[in-house]
């Protein structure tokens, strides 16, 4: 491989751990709330206002949900992260990629957080947090247990790097 064959978003030797299948289905259910909800409140407008044009509101949405719906898989297989000797990486986006990297001895402390839907399939998103506002980093999607596990491994990693400083 050449120099010019090596991408940022793609670093020689790493493997990344994709995040779970189950997140399509959260964003899937949350963008049909507020997609589908706002298409219903444009279509009941429409209809006590009975003028033709009011349609063009819940059609938008409804091509925003369509639009959605076919994005969400796409961007969900774009996530993932990988653990390293030293930091964390994360990396997400299709059209607007990055990669996130999280060197363990800056991290302060570690998030995991589940909304009822994402409980509700099993899954939470990791939050790290360092003293830098831009090198946050979440990891979305991944299963309770690898959740915990991640956690613990990371405050750990953290801790015992933060030491030597």
């Amino acid at each position: 491989m050449s120099e010019t064959d090596v991408s940022p978003f793609a670093p020689p030797g790493v493997d990344f751990t994709p995040v779970s299948r189950a997140l399509i289905k959260v964003r899937v259910i949350l963008s049909c709330i507020w997609l589908g909800g706002f298409a219903a409140v444009g279509a009941v407008i429409a209809v006590l206002t009975k003028a033709a044009w009011v349609w063009a509101f819940p059609a938008v949405f409804l091509a925003l949900l369509v639009w959605a719906l076919w994005l969400i898989p796409r961007q969900v297989s774009a996530i993932g992260y990988a653990e390293r000797e030293d930091d964390l990486l994360v990396r997400k986006g299709i059209l607007m990629r990055s990669i996130v990297v999280v060197p363990y001895g800056r991290m302060q402390y570690v998030d995991v957080n589940a909304g009822p839907i994402a409980r509700s399939v099993g899954i939470a998103a990791v939050q790290l947090h360092t003293a830098s506002a831009s090198t946050d980093a979440e990891i979305p999607g991944l299963p309770a247990a690898e959740a915990a596990r991640l956690r613990d491994q990371l405050a750990s990693r953290g801790e015992s790097r933060r030491s030597g400083l």
